[in-house]
């Protein structure tokens, strides 16, 4: 499906610009996926200030990540469509110009439909500008040197989401939730005009997509996120709500037929028949709702129960962001070393212990203690996510590596939307509970069994996930032999 830009194109370019070019190169790439990394998460520290805003609840706001999760699982998949048929420089800018007038769009809303919206349009955008990293690294970077750049590339990625509660804490705090939109459009604008610079332009109109894959996998994550979040307002029997579930898996299940018989797949869903791929999949989904839903429940619990402001709810996550960045690169060196089952089992153990230590916290428990038990989810997620990644692809022949590492995305992405879904409702249906059975009960003690219930949920998750480890372990074992 995909012309990816070929060496020579970044050749000629590197002839122009001298042995720099790598560097200016990967500048560019990792100043526009930071770019789109922040937003993704710098919001989640304004969302109690956004539900206030617009009177909305957790089973309504949590679209804000939802929304941007769903649309930058599509994003990814247009990616490749894209630099086929504009060239790495067109479809990088095109991507970016299209990110800098969505977060335009989010910071000057004034109705919530309209930001859900827009983080839709970030999202998008943001799937499709993401993927350039790597084929780019590779073309400008020798084999014995793709390790080190893909070191600082990932090291700078990984800052971003460090840094993005206290950056956000500040902005809500000092200036608006708007400010959480704005701020990262000048290094946005730079990374688009650094694109036009030194990204090769060349394209072909010979590029094809999966149109149908596309609009059936959109219209189905669509009515499957939808249907389960109305589930608490609307409930179980209301009709449009079961013909949305019903709608949305029966058009999975359509996605999934079509995929496995049309030429150019959007995903090639065949390499899950691979003995042990599938449970590595079921990880990455695991693994990706754990991630997304503790980077969206974290700044609200911190907010909402234990009554900080944003900016100290922000400066609380910025241990936890630091952990999974310096545990990240350390992981990966033990993948090597040490039997994946081992390391991922100490992962899953360490999230668990952080959802638990946190379902127990009460009001009064001190910060200090929070922020360590926020600190062992991250390094949970640190510790998961390289041998899963490796150990799933090692299962795979070269030549479906690429596709596999799709598939791995994909699962990632979509396990995070569903995660961020399915917490915020499980928390607003806990709440709504609690408040109808404790009526004189303070609202923080009342959102806070409302937090108790989505960590619960989250370790039990994670707790499952050693079933699918276990085989994927026995697979390696068995590919060993």
């Amino acid at each position: 499906m995909q012309d990816a830009p070929t060496p020579r194109t970044y050749a000629v370019l590197g002839e122009r610009f001298g042995a720099r070019y790598k560097w200016y190169v990967s500048a560019t790439v990792m100043l526009g996926t930071f770019s789109v990394v922040l937003a993704a998460t710098i919001i989640n520290v304004a969302v109690p200030a956004i539900m206030t805003r617009f009177n909305v609840a957790q089973d309504q706001v949590h679209w804000l990540a939802t929304g941007f999760l769903a649309a930058m699982t599509v994003g990814m998949l247009l990616n490749a469509w894209a630099a086929a048929r504009f060239g790495s420089r067109g479809a990088f800018v095109l991507a970016m110009g299209g990110f800098i007038v969505a977060s335009v769009v989010g910071g000057v809303s004034g109705d919530f439909p309209t930001l859900v919206a827009a983080r839709v349009g970030q999202g998008l955008t943001a799937g499709m500008i993401q993927p350039h990293a790597l084929v780019a690294i590779f073309q400008v970077f020798p084999v014995h040197r793709r390790g080190q750049a893909m070191g600082i590339y990932g090291m700078g990625v990984i800052l971003g989401p460090a840094i993005a509660p206290a950056l956000g804490g500040v902005l809500v705090d000092g200036f608006s939730w708007r400010a959480t939109f704005i701020v990262v459009l000048p290094a946005c604008a730079l990374a688009a005009a650094l694109a036009w610079r030194f990204l090769p332009g060349r394209g072909t109109r010979r590029a094809s997509l999966d149109w149908v894959g596309m609009a059936l996998l959109s219209i189905s994550l669509v009515a499957l996120l939808w249907s389960i979040a109305s589930l608490h307002r609307r409930g179980v029997f209301d009709p449009l709500v079961d013909l949305a579930l019903i709608g949305g898996l029966l058009l999975a299940v359509v996605f999934v037929a079509w995929e496995r018989r049309v030429r150019e797949p959007l995903l090639e869903l065949s390499v899950l028949a691979r003995p042990g791929f599938a449970s590595g999949f079921v990880l990455s989904m695991v693994m990706g709702a754990g991630l997304f839903a503790s980077t969206y429940l974290a700044p609200l619990y911190f907010q909402q129960s234990a009554g900080m402001s944003a900016s100290a709810s922000g400066l609380m996550l910025v241990p936890a962001g630091l952990a999974m960045a310096f545990v990240f690169p350390v992981a990966g060196h033990l993948t090597d070393r040490v039997p994946i089952g081992r390391i991922v089992s100490w992962g899953l153990l360490f999230f668990v212990a952080s959802m638990v230590l946190l379902a127990a916290a009460e009001i009064p428990t001190t910060a200090a203690w929070l922020v360590i038990w926020a600190v062992f989810g991250r390094l949970g997620v640190g510790l998961m996510m390289p041998p899963i990644t490796t150990a799933s692809l090692g299962l795979l022949p070269e030549e479906q590596l690429d596709r596999g590492s799709g598939i791995i995305n994909f699962g990632r992405q979509i396990g995070g939307a569903l995660g961020v879904n399915l917490s915020a409702v499980l928390a607003q249906y806990a709440s709504d509970f609690y408040r109808l059975r404790h009526p004189a009960e303070p609202a923080q003690r009342v959102f806070e069994a409302g937090f108790d219930y989505a960590f619960v949920a989250l370790a039990l998750l994670f707790v499952i996930a050693f079933w699918p480890l276990h085989r994927l372990s026995r697979a390696m074992s068995r590919a060993s032999d």
